[in-house]
């Protein structure tokens, strides 16, 4: 059976990473002098304290060439599908290819996600679901492919401090959209990060807006798997976004996950999306 990997930012549950047998490799979180495994040795609650503490964000790097060699070492015998971050985001997806023709492993592809978070899952676990029904590697990346564009990646951000300190907007803009409590949807399209609406209020109130405004999409979506993808939000807040999704009868689906510490670092705390796929207009055989 073709092999499943990914890097730390598709922000995965255990529950979906255990199911499906998928190997990890974290990206790096630097600290000051000190650096850290996404997900293995720090916390996103640890990177916002230091973060506030210093009043900036961690820097963020991609898996280190050493650890996919030793990782892809372990599976030269199977097919390897390696699913990344979008390339316009980060050199990860290079990072593994070199290190799989450097090592000799033909038999590694990497698939770039264009994309962040879930994402990627939503790519993750549809090749997941190929794999285990049988698929060949070649059969996996040609229907992921084909359907990349139809992910729909979107999210709401509480706070614009992090996304200023991180050089995703100016320190003037986020100083006045705090002020004035705005809260900007931002948008995956194309492999990069698009400002999309704007709102205003309350994190609930901002948050079940956002996704009431997508209703027309969303019951028009692909209904086998949504996610709910926060980087610490109250837990009422993310109960009312699932009830709201339960509401419209139509998923079958419904999984919350948790943002690691590489996209938590860049968005802040409070941030929500909602990820899933476009309606499937062929379904995928192989």
């Amino acid at each position: 059976m073709v092999k499943i990997i990914a890097d730390s930012t598709c922000d995965l549950s255990r529950d979906i990473i255990d199911k499906y047998d998928i190997t990890i490799i974290p990206l790096s979180i630097i600290m000051g002098d000190k650096s850290y495994y996404d997900g293995m040795d720090i916390t996103p609650e640890e990177i916002y304290r230091w973060a506030d503490e210093n009043r900036t964000t961690p820097k963020t790097s991609a898996v280190s060439a050493q650890m996919v060699r030793e990782i892809l070492s372990e599976f030269k015998d199977r097919e390897v599908i390696f699913f990344g971050i979008s390339s316009k985001m980060s050199s990860t997806c290079d990072v593994v290819r070199c290190a799989a023709v450097e090592s000799g492993f033909d038999n590694v592809k990497v698939v770039d996600s264009r994309n962040l978070s879930t994402g990627i899952g939503l790519q993750i676990v549809m090749a997941c679901e190929m794999a285990q029904a049988g698929c060949s590697q070649s059969e996996i990346i040609e229907a992921v492919n084909g359907r990349r564009d139809e992910v729909c990646a979107s999210f709401v951000v509480d706070t614009l401090t992090y996304l200023a300190r991180g050089g995703r907007c100016g320190q003037v803009t986020a100083l006045i959209g705090n002020m004035l409590g705005l809260k900007p949807e931002i948008v995956v399209k194309d492999g990069e990060m698009h400002v999309g609406k704007k709102y205003r209020g309350t994190p609930s109130k901002v948050i079940l807006k956002y996704v009431k405004d997508m209703e027309q999409d969303l019951v028009n979506a692909d209904p086998r798997l949504v996610f709910i993808t926060h980087s610490g939000c109250k837990p009422e807040i993310v109960s009312k976004v699932r009830e709201y999704l339960i509401g419209l009868g139509h998923f079958t689906n419904i999984a919350e996950t948790r943002a690691g510490g590489v996209i938590s670092s860049h968005c802040g705390p409070g941030t929500l999306g909602v990820l899933y796929y476009q309606e499937e207009k062929n379904e995928q055989t192989c």
